[in-house]
């Protein structure tokens, strides 16, 4: 039945109790109530254990007379009382809130209603609130609840023994807890992860603000830290100022390091974080974090600077005058990148720096995504800031991308990491270009595709490399301008041009054709043809040396290389019951005239060669277009794989390469040396070869090499491996590299990396990092550490040693430890440490 106020009022003659029996529980009551409480502030138990809260969508505003839904075994009416009791399974639905008791009384007096009996309270938002009694006044701004526990829609958790709300924004939380972790499942008596006790916990809503006080943070059960106050946004507060977790670091270069940031958030769109860091040895080292969004894109602006202390330290490390020895250091990054279009962007990065071993020395690979832990292998930069571990990149770009195209344009300027880098002896780069695109329609049964480049670039002077140990005994090759009493040293047999001084400007394009014939017994034909040409224009400068390598002053070279050939494979499948295996011949004919303008073009970006099975079937090996192979050439080989029922796939690949006729390009030394010793500089090649087995997606095993052509001996070696079994992670690398004095490399080179992770605990894991030099007998960077990780915690211990090379004998060792945790809700853009008013 339908009751509002006057029907109440009007029956007040009656007895002095009325119990009417509900046999299918559903009464709606018009009780002129302004509906269930907005928001209810919840007071935690000392250990929390909830379900997770549902989401809801947010409802419409709700009318102050709008009627409620009641659910219950009975309803009592207390004439005499004046008062209305919901009794048994109490549900109440009002506005989208729901209230469930095992008693709910409305008192018209005084105007309070009192649920009582595991009362439960479910809002809109999907906020819960839990207690043995929740007591309302009827606009519901004020009220108390006692043993009260509160659940959010993003899985924080209050309790506290008692709660009141006054003034309608404010809650007070007696004897409070707050944590963002869910309860064990197998023991929900079991303290969280974390929580912050304090005595009071104070909620303004109107702020939207939580106060701590006289409180602590408790960690795996344990007090970690005492605060008197503390403050943080609410669970609508996505982006807050205030302090951020403190981080403590250890380092052989400046003791021992305490770090407070602390975040403002300026605007919606816009935000600033100051690092502020106090070293024991070098002082306050400051840092400074800018970011802002647009309406098209991003960008961010990083300082940091010290006035050092001890520049004496550094003295004693890389001797006096280094650099590193002024007393301030600093550096400033920036980058940004911004929509033109869905398929155009344009963007820069920049950085500006006092000396180049500021940022490993104050280890501040934190905030610019730098890794110390580099292998010779791996070497991909952390392109955020365009900060490599051994350059940063100065550089303004725009760039599109198509279905089937790409175009890129950038200019740039280096600035050296290592401390032998002399910037003069590095280019800048004004600027260089790059298109390529994929005809869409077939021209003559084959796809047509061409590619462009331009690079346009100035160098102050002359970069040399020693490729004698004579040279290198001496430093002959360090600095040309040095040997001016001497130029006759720097010559092709001591010394390598690898950057020419002046400037340099070459245009490059490529036009290809190919297709694929299938012949009925399954035969592959590729026939391609290919065109490429280069023009150039150079200014020379005359520095002491470069006339032995280069014509000193203004030239102008130019190539063409037209090339036709042909692929094959023939791939012979057997099927038996065990497995699948292909048996694939690969035979690969390149018909060319000879390469022209050997050593009038620089050699800037073709440098990187290195022969392998990854480009033994490329119609042009060099890995740039400073230079072009010439002559005839047929690539051949085999290639082995087999798909075993229960036991993986392997893979393997052998291969040679031949000189047919005409120069071979690998054998003609340019400035450079690039393609001698490379295995390719004889008319047979090196074999080149793979090893690849995987039985599972747990273990992977990878082996490759080169051998010598008359002697199989070993000239490249890499053996790779990579498991992840049961609670164990482990990966390891080889590499033997043989002598390659043409190329500077006038000894061996022998090391291993590795790693290895074991999971003690589902949350817990244990890992250890290292790079060991087996021919110096010596760790260039190793790292041991533990760690926790899960929904709402990670804690982290890393101890990390890197080395300085400086040219003395012995490296310099520079030890880092830091402890990094950090709590959801409680880490970064939430936590604010201070006074405040109530």
């Amino acid at each position: 039945m339908w009751m509002g106020p006057r029907y109440l009022r009007s029956r007040h003659r009656r007895p002095s109790a009325l119990v009417l029996p509900v046999s299918v529980a559903a009464v709606a009551i018009w009780l002129g109530l302004g509906g269930l409480p907005a928001s209810s502030q919840v007071a935690n138990t000392n250990q929390l254990r909830f379900a997770a809260p549902p989401v809801h969508p947010k409802p419409p505003p709700t009318p102050r007379n709008a009627p409620m839904l009641v659910e219950a075994a009975e309803i009592r009416y207390d004439y005499t009382n004046d008062t209305v009791a919901a009794i048994g399974n109490v549900q109440i639905y009002h506005g989208g809130s729901t209230l469930e008791a095992d008693r709910v009384i409305y008192d018209k007096k005084t105007k309070r209603l009192r649920a009582e009996g595991n009362a439960r309270l479910t809002e809109p938002d999907g906020k819960i609130t839990y207690g043995q009694v929740i007591d309302l006044t009827d606009d519901y701004r004020d009220g108390f609840v006692d043993s009260l526990r509160l659940e959010t829609v993003d899985d924080t958790r209050m309790a506290a023994t008692r709660a009141d709300r006054a003034k309608g924004t404010y809650t007070v939380l007696q004897n409070g807890v707050y944590t963002a972790c869910e309860p064990c499942k197998d023991d929900p008596k079991k303290p969280p992860l974390w929580q912050v006790k304090a005595a009071r916990i104070i909620h303004d809503s109107g702020e939207k603000m939580l106060y701590f006080e006289d409180g602590n943070i408790d960690l795996f059960g344990l007090p970690m830290a005492w605060f008197p106050f503390m403050s943080m946004p609410d669970q609508t507060v996505k982006r807050k100022s205030g302090f951020l977790f403190p981080t403590v670091t250890t380092s052989s270069t400046y003791g021992l390091g305490i770090e407070t940031p602390y975040f403002l958030a300026l605007a919606p769109n816009y935000d600033l974080t100051l690092y502020p860091k106090y070293t024991t040895q070098q002082g306050l080292l400051m840092e400074a974090d800018w970011r802002q969004r647009l309406a098209n894109g991003t960008y961010s602006i990083i300082a940091a600077g010290i006035d050092q202390q001890d520049p004496g330290y550094f003295a004693a490390r890389d001797g006096a005058g280094a650099p590193s020895t002024q007393a301030f250091r600093g550096v400033v990054f920036t980058a940004g990148q911004f929509d033109i279009t869905n398929q155009w962007v344009w963007g820069w990065t920049g950085i500006l720096v006092s000396d180049p071993t500021f940022i490993s020395d104050y280890s501040l690979y934190h905030l610019y995504n730098l890794d110390p832990f580099r292998t010779e292998i791996d070497q991909s930069p952390a392109t955020a800031f365009g900060v490599s571990g051994t350059e940063g990149v100065s550089q303004l770009y725009l760039a599109g991308r198509g279905d089937r195209s790409y175009f890129d344009v950038r200019t740039i300027y280096y600035y050296g990491f290592e401390e032998t880098d002399q910037q003069s002896q590095l280019p800048v780069i004004h600027p260089v270009l790059d298109y390529s695109n994929v005809v869409g329609s077939p021209v003559l049964g084959g796809e047509v595709s061409y590619k462009v480049n331009l690079t346009s670039l100035t160098r102050d002077e002359a970069s040399w490399d020693a490729i004698s140990q004579f040279a290198a005994n001496n430093d002959y090759c360090v600095n040309g301008v040095a040997n001016t009493t001497n130029p006759a040293i720097l010559n092709k047999k001591n010394c390598l041009l690898s950057g020419v001084p002046g400037d340099y400007t070459r245009a490059s394009a490529e036009v290809g054709w190919q297709t694929t014939l299938i012949t009925n017994n399954g035969q592959i034909f590729k026939p391609f043809v290919q065109l490429q040409g280069d023009v150039a224009s150079l200014d020379v400068a005359n520095q002491p040396g470069v006339a032995n390598y280069l014509p000193i002053g203004e030239s102008d070279p130019a190539r063409f290389m037209p090339a036709v050939g042909v692929e094959y494979h023939y791939p012979v499948i057997d099927v038996e019951s065990w497995g699948t295996q292909t048996i694939e011949p690969i035979a690969q004919l390149i018909l060319r005239p000879n390469e022209t303008e050997i050593g009038k073009f620089p050699n800037e970006d073709s440098q990187g060669l290195v022969f392998d099975d990854t480009n033994l079937f490329k119609i042009d090996k060099f890995s740039g277009w400073d230079r072009v192979e010439g002559g005839g050439r047929l690539n051949a080989g085999v290639e082995y794989t087999a798909q075993v029922n229960g036991a993986g796939s392997f893979n393997a690949l052998f291969g040679q390469s031949y000189q047919l006729y005409g120069l071979n390009s690998f054998a003609v030394a340019d400035v450079t040396n690039t393609g001698l010793d490379s295995g390719l500089d004889k008319p047979i090649s090196d074999y080149v070869w793979r090893l690849a087995y995987q039985p599972n997606s747990t273990y992977m095993f990878d082996v490759r090499g080169r051998n010598d052509e008359a002697t199989f001996a070993s000239e490249r070696l890499e053996v790779e491996t990579r498991a992840q079994f049961d609670r164990w992670g482990v990966n390891l690398m080889y590499g033997y590299y043989a002598p390659q004095p043409e190329l500077g490399f006038l000894t061996q080179r022998q090391g291993i990396v590795g790693g290895v992770s074991f999971k003690l605990t589902p949350n817990w894991v244990l890992l250890g990092q290292a790079r060991y030099d087996l021919i110096a007998r010596q760790f260039s960077v190793s790292r041991i550490g533990i760690g926790y990780v899960d929904d709402c915690l990670l804690l982290s211990f890393n101890y990390t040693t890197t080395y300085t090379y400086n040219g003395t004998n012995a490296p310099i060792p520079d030890n880092v430890f830091a402890l990094q945790i950090s709590l959801r809700t409680l880490g970064p853009d939430f936590l604010a440490m201070g006074t405040y008013a109530y």
